[in-house]
């Protein structure tokens, strides 16, 4: 059984598969009805309408409905798009046990306690026929998939078969039953649209299932005497055929499979049998330890069956699809009803080579799983799991044009994996000796290689006299000549190797991801999917391509991944050639997918920096979608998304994002909205554009930016005018800053004045020495006159006179990218600079928003310079006398010269590592402490994050280092990271540098255990928990690693508890009962041995001085049994027989030392194995339910209780 999804849930009592999307219908026992996706593994939706029991449920072929039918009597016909139910069907008088949809007509069968078994039209939502003859529950009915028939099984120990032929020329032909109809159904179980064809006996106990073949005239029962029965049917009768025998308990359900000559059945036995149609013999069981069966489906059109049990479900195959072939060149060998067959990419010719004659095997899963080419003699190994694992060798005549049956016995043996290494040898895995047999083609050993991993469970072609080895969570390149590994690469479980033309790349294919590595096994990249990695193949441009469930999918060298196309039916890549990809489908027939691949040829050619081929693919493909825009936004070419986009605000994002000001004022423009307005000013303002700022501006009518960007312009002609436009506008703020901007001393008074300001004008005018409007003002004063300052050091408020006024600052000096160039150049890139860009003799009547007249001196825009017919002359123009040896100057240099581009900023490292990272230490590292929490709480269930705030702050100062620069600049802080070599890449950013590592706690583990045997208790508390504390925060690189710091966690918790029982039991010193409980729990912690003796002693010496002397005698057994100093033996023996002398305890103790336990870490007190407990997510103390939800006493971080993923610690734990 391959199980390719399980849920865990109530008992599952009914069960249907959608007949096209990914989905399955689960009814439990509880009432819900669940709709999972088994293919994401992910509960999409569940319905709980019913009260009591679901027992059937059954999706429609092609509307989006489904049935169900519960133990509250009622059918409920649900739409799950509308996620909800449409109507109910009332009728039935007792449980119903089963429903179902016809496959053709708007009918739906159930079968009830009732003893009866209803047909209803869901359109017309009516019962349009009732089934009776059953004399006991009736436990199913179902329509045959073509006929006009309904099988039914009832506890009366029949299985009957309907007729309903009569209702089908009713529905058909509705005029002919005219005279029927007022006749039809006049009492409850009248009526004769179903009559009963035949009633099969033979069981002897009541018959729980029964269901038709979809082909032929068979019908398979299942009963509570633990027999499945085989009938067979024709016109007139039906009769037994045969029965199969091996359930131990009742037989729940039983279906004939789709595609195969079997039968499977499942049973209250917790089991699921498969059977031969043919030999009538089992071929194949599988078991449950705990749960009963009670039902299965099958998908219609795929070869998957699910069943469900009493706490859950499952989907299955019986038997792997997937074809095992070979490519060498042009040639694909694959094998096909047990046939090995050749097929031509190049003709397209599909030819039989030899036979294959397979050994008779019983069960399922015995075909071919894995097959190896060796072009130099022609042969052939074939792998297959029959006898554990074994494998065949076949020669293959040269001359074998056609399908020969007389060929040679093929050269068989035991092992796991066998794989051609050279010439004339192959090597086979011995797993019971951890060796590699080198064969010769004769099939005699030549040479035995041991292994270096104990492990090693597969191995795959490395190329000549190499070997990938698969090992646990890695994969080690073998090489078979010099006995040496070359290469060791981390990986989740290998299934299939696929290498590239050249052999320089790998792609190592496990379930869920996909390595690329080079032939040294150096990583490269992973891909990882949420649904099954089918097969691969790599194409000639070095990009691999292969195939999920559902996609045809590419992976770029750098790791970039995308959908090429989707499938109807999984496929296996064979080969890729140009557009096209040859595959293998299931049925094992070669089908040609024509792909498009520009879009990873691009791709490929901007991270190969061949821009010249993405210039001719921009020029002649129709590249475009929101992928290709945030791709080339996302490595740093907005320039050349800019090129694809024609929706203005994304033309403006990426404009502003390339620093390309005419295109970003060009969309401004045509979007004319105030926040692009505002946006396109700030980039033109971080560029030094400040004529592109005031246009900005001036569109958002932003007057007070515009004041003082025309201060620091020294523009003064212009704020003269903002100082008139907000006089119009009545703002007397705008007017006063104005005035200041300006150094307008008169007009500041005048405004002071104008408010009633009085004061504070006449000050004005005093201070800045206008004698004539101070007294003026002193006069309408009287006596209010205030005093006027009399500092010696103040200064007046006067703005500095422009020196230089220029009409753009320096721009930045970036030259264009290439692309940009290349586009300017052949007009790619919209709007000139002159057309586009609007100079600093814009119209200023935008600014007036009401004002009666036009500010003086503004130019119409139809308005011309004067020329020199004007009788003032105007502005000299006149033709100038150029010799005609001068060139003409070329005019794009100029603009190119003219026209610069800002720097993109980079991401910061920070961001980067948060990105790349789920380890809560690296969040920590990069200041991301909101992160950090998050994942902690999610992975360990943190919540009191108060001790690990110096460790977070630790982490992230450590991780950063500062370079100090010029007196007058800040100083540069720059991000720490591990594992950086001579060989790396400066574009690519490693991890941070952590200062948390795991042999800095083992060292401080020393500490802290000498400090226990020296009995500094309160120290060693300290010591173990700051341990404890840090763990959450420490980053390892390997698996090994991983286990030891779960293993020291585990070891700083049991210390912690056992200190924190020992200091209680120091405190209670007025409680000698109290005091013996602890001493006895303290000697139940995890210890070393050295600190286990002083417990014991400690213990011992407790009880028997508190006259507890069978406790103690306890003590002194479990001394004994440990390595002891003489004096020590010495003393434990004596108390042991004064102890037996007496054997009794003084005090009743909470201590039970023949009953297994642990102590609760917030009460001291044992929980004995059965009781009810609680666990910390984190340090895995335990507790009594009572303390669920608190805060860990142990660790004083995780919540009692809560849910968590579990410690991650690892970059090799994330997958």
């Amino acid at each position: 059984m391959l199980t390719k999804f399980e849920t865990k849930s109530n008992r599952v009592k009914g069960l249907s598969f959608h007949p096209r999307r990914p989905w399955i219908l689960a009814s439990l026992h509880s009432g819900v009805i669940q709709l999972w996706d088994y293919r994401m593994g992910t509960l999409i939706d569940r319905f709980d309408e019913h009260d009591g029991p679901v027992r059937g449920v059954h999706f429609h072929k092609s509307q989006p409905l489904f049935v169900s039918g519960g133990d509250d009597y009622k059918i409920k016909v649900w739409n799950y798009k509308l996620r909800r139910c449409l109507f109910t069907l009332l009728g039935h008088l007792d449980y119903i046990r089963t429903v179902q949809f016809h496959q053709e007509y708007p009918w739906i069968v159930s079968a009830s306690d009732d003893q009866t078994i209803r047909i209803w039209n869901w359109q017309s939502r009516t019962c349009i026929s009732v089934l009776t003859g059953h004399n006991h529950y009736v436990m199913c009915a179902s329509f045959h998939i073509k006929e006009d028939l309904v099988v039914s099984a009832s506890l009366d120990q029949t299985v009957r078969i309907w007729d309903i032929g009569a209702l089908r020329k009713k529905t058909v032909a509705p005029a002919e039953d005219i005279l029927r109809l007022t006749q039809m159904n006049t009492d409850l179980f009248g009526g004769g649209d179903a009559v009963v064809k035949y009633v099969l006996e033979g069981h002897d106990r009541g018959v729980n299932w029964a269901s038709f073949h979809p082909t032929l005239p068979l019908i398979v029962s299942g009963a509570d005497d633990r027999q499945v029965k085989l009938w067979r049917m024709n016109e007139t009768k039906a009769w037994e055929v045969d029965t199969l025998r091996g359930h131990v308990n009742n037989v729940s359900c039983v279906m004939f499979h789709a595609r195969q000559d079997i039968i499977v059945s499942n049973s209250e036995d917790k089991s699921i049998r498969v059977w031969d149609m043919s030999k009538r013999t089992g071929v194949q069981t599988f078991r449950r330890e705990h749960d009963r069966f009670w039902i299965l489906a099958a998908h219609p059109d795929m070869n998957l069956l699910a069943a469900g049990h009493d706490s859950g479900m499952i989907v299955f195959k019986l038997e792997r699809e997937r074809p095992s072939y070979a490519v060498h060149g042009n040639t694909l060998y694959f094998v096909k009803e047990r046939y090995l067959r050749t097929y031509d990419f190049d003709t397209g010719r599909d030819n039989p080579l030899i036979s294959i004659r397979r050994t008779g095997s019983t069960g399922m899963n015995q075909g071919p799983r894995f097959m190896s080419y060796n072009p130099a003699e022609n042969a052939v190994l074939i792998c297959s799991d029959v006898d554990g694992g074994s494998y065949e060798l076949y020669t293959i005549p040269k001359d074998t044009t056609g399908r020969s049956e007389n060929v040679q016995e093929a050269k068989r043996g035991l092992g796991a994996s066998a794989v051609f290494v050279a010439r004339n040898r192959f090597a086979v895995l011995d797993r019971n000796h951890n060796q590699v047999l080198i064969k010769n083609l004769r099939n005699e050993v030549t040479k035995k290689v041991n292994l270096p991993f104990a492990t090693t469970d597969a191995v795959f072609y490395a190329g000549l006299g190499n070997l990938l080895c698969r090992s646990e969570d890695k994969v080690i390149l073998f090489d078979v000549q010099q006995r040496s590994t070359l290469g060791e690469l981390n990986t989740p479980f290998v299934k299939y190797v696929i290498w590239s033309t050249d052999m320089e790349l790998v792609a190592l294919i496990s379930k869920h991801a996909i390595i690329i590595a080079s032939k040294k096994l150096v990583h490269k990249c992973t891909v990882h999917e949420t649904i099954r990695v089918k097969s691969g193949a790599w194409d000639d441009s070095g990009v691999f391509i292969y195939t999920t469930l559902n996609h045809i999918k590419y992976c770029l060298p750098n790791g970039d991944s995308g959908i090429i196309r989707t499938l109807d039916v999984p496929v296996y890549i064979t080969k890729v050639k140009g557009n096209n990809v040859y595959s293998l489908d299931r049925d094992g027939k070669n089908r040609v997918i024509q792909i498009d691949t520009t879009e990873y040829m691009f791709k490929l050619a901007l991270i190969q920096k061949k821009y010249d081929q993405v210039l001719q693919m921009i020029r002649g493909s129709q590249l475009c979608g929101q992928s290709i825009i945030a791709y080339l936004q996302q490595k740093g070419f907005p320039e050349v998304a800019l090129h694809f986009v024609k929706d203005e605000r994304t033309r403006f994002n990426l404009a502003v994002e390339c620093g390309n000001i005419e295109v970003a004022v060009a969309s401004a423009k045509e979007i004319d909205e105030k926040d692009y307005w505002y946006r396109l000013g700030v980039e033109a303002l971080r560029q030094g554009n400040h004529e592109i700022v005031e246009y900005s501006y001036q569109k958002t009518k932003n007057f007070e930016r515009l004041s003082f960007l025309y201060l620091i312009t020294g523009n003064l002609e212009k704020l003269s005018k903002m100082l008139k436009i907000a006089e119009m506008r009545n703002d007397v703020m705008g007017r006063f800053h104005n005035a200041l901007y300006l150094g307008d001393i008169q007009e500041r008074v005048l405004i002071l004045e104008e408010s009633g300001h009085l004061p504070l004008a006449y000050i004005t005018a005093e201070v800045h020495g206008l004698t004539e409007l101070a007294e003026r003002l002193r006069g309408e004063l009287g006596d209010n006159v205030p005093e006027s300052p009399t500092e010696s050091n103040s200064r007046l408020l006067v703005p500095p006179a422009p020196v230089l006024r220029d009409n753009n600052w320096p721009l930045l000096l970036v030259g264009k990218t290439f692309f940009e160039g290349a586009f300017a150049a052949e007009g790619g890139l919209e709007g000139d600079a002159d057309e586009a860009v609007p100079t600093h003799g814009w119209d200023e009547e935008e600014l007036v928003l009401d004002a009666p007249e036009r500010p003086r001196g503004a130019l119409d825009e139809d308005e011309e310079p004067r020329g020199e017919d004007d009788e003032e002359g105007g502005w000299d123009m006149g033709d100038l006398d150029i010799p005609a040896d001068v060139g003409a100057v070329d005019a794009s240099a100029t603009v190119d010269s003219a026209y610069f581009v800002a720097p993109n900023p980079g991401m910061p490292v920070s961001h980067i590592w948060v990105q790349k990272s789920s380890l809560a230490a690296e969040h920590a590292a990069a200041g991301a402490f909101d992160t950090a929490m998050r994942l902690l709480n999610r992975q360990l269930g943190i919540t009191n994050f108060v001790p690990l705030k110096n460790a977070f702050l630790d982490l992230h100062v450590a991780s950063h280092t500062a370079l100090p620069g010029l007196v007058s600049v800040p100083v540069v802080s720059v991000a720490l990271e591990r594992g950086v070599t001579e060989n790396t890449s400066p574009n690519v950013r490693g991890l941070p540098a952590l200062i948390f590592k795991l042999s800095t706690l083992e060292e401080k583990l020393k500490v802290a255990y000498k400090t226990t045997t020296e009995g500094k208790f309160t120290e060693a508390l300290r010591l173990f928990l700051s341990i404890l504390q840090t763990i959450p925060l420490v980053v390892v690189e390997s698996r090994k690693e991983v286990d030891e710091v779960k293993e020291l966690l585990g070891i700083a918790k049991e210390y912690v508890l056992a200190l924190k029982i020992e200091l209680r039991r120091k405190e209670e010193k007025d409680n000698p009962v109290r005091q013996a409980e602890l001493a006895a729990y303290f000697t139940h912690c995890n210890l070393q041995t050295t600190h286990l003796k002083l417990s014991l002693q400690s213990a011992m010496s407790i009880c028997f001085k508190s006259k507890n002397y069978n406790t103690a005698a306890s003590f002194c057994r479990r001394l004994l049994e440990l390595n002891l100093t003489p004096a020590v033996a010495t003393k434990a023996r004596q108390v042991l027989q004064v102890c037996e002398k007496t054997p009794r305890d003084e005090n009743q103790l909470n201590y039970d030392p023949r009953n297994p336990f642990v102590v609760c870490g917030h009460t001291f007190t044992p929980i004995y194995r059965g009781s009810e407990d609680v666990s910390c997510p984190f340090c895995t103390a335990r507790f009594v339910p009572q303390v669920k939800g608190k805060t860990c006493p142990v660790c004083d971080l995780a919540t009692v209780g809560a849910d968590a993923s579990g410690l991650l610690c690892s970059p090799t734990q994330v997958r």
